[in-house]
């Protein structure tokens, strides 16, 4: 199955320092082993935790408050370029955008699937040294990251580019980084349509995430 994105360089829109900002601001993350996703986990079995960093979406509306207004702004603007569909942002705070956050060698994002129809993703960093790409398999069956790595397409971070997809048939991670000393961060904004709207979100993954519904 073929995998499309669409980028947007969206350098210019953004503010200035917003990449010292955003790594200060990212540097306060929650770091620890996640627990696999449920419904949407795409890991092996015997994987049950991913170690990873999350700034939650409250700590990113308080430390980059001009990230949420892009989100609900320009950048709807941009994801209803890359939909032919009409698109609308999550009503819920909780998940609107958040920061995925991975520091050294050790860290990676879990293989899963999505449950929205389109996400977005601004990658805030480079990586001279490799990794942190992000790979999508092109099987949808793809369970374990050793099957998405065999037939995938690869995605490499480059900061201010803004990335829409959707990922709901395509299982996908972000592999690790080469340097014990770098940084990834990455914005994640959900997204929603008239076809796929926001009340179709698993009820499963907000008690997950947040111990409700």
């Amino acid at each position: 199955m073929s995998f499309f994105w669409t980028t947007f360089d969206v350098t210019n829109r953004l503010p200035v320092g917003w990449r010292q900002t955003g790594g200060a601001t990212g540097a306060s993350a929650d770091f620890r082993k996640f627990p696999r996703t449920p419904i949407l986990s795409r890991e092996a079995e015997h994987v049950a935790h991913i170690s990873r960093g999350r700034l939650h979406a409250d700590q990113v509306r308080q430390g980059l408050p001009w990230l949420s207004s892009l989100y609900r702004g320009a950048f709807l603007g941009l994801a209803e370029k890359a939909c032919a569909e009409r698109v609308r942002p999550a009503r819920d705070n909780r998940y609107g955008v958040v920061l995925n956050i991975q520091r050294g060698t050790g860290m990676r994002f879990e293989c899963h699937v999505d449950s929205n129809p389109l996400t977005g993703l601004l990658f805030c960093t480079d990586h001279p040294a490799g990794g942190g790409e992000l790979v999508f398999a092109h099987d949808p069956a793809a369970a374990d990251i050793e099957t998405v790595d065999r037939d995938c397409t690869v995605i490499r971070p480059h900061a201010g580019h803004l990335v829409f997809f959707d990922g709901r048939r395509h299982p996908h991670y972000a592999r690790p980084l080469a340097d014990p000393a770098d940084m990834r961060i990455v914005a994640v904004m959900n997204f929603y349509t008239e076809s796929c709207p926001e009340s179709t979100r698993p009820r499963e993954l907000n008690r997950h995430l947040f111990g409700d519904d």
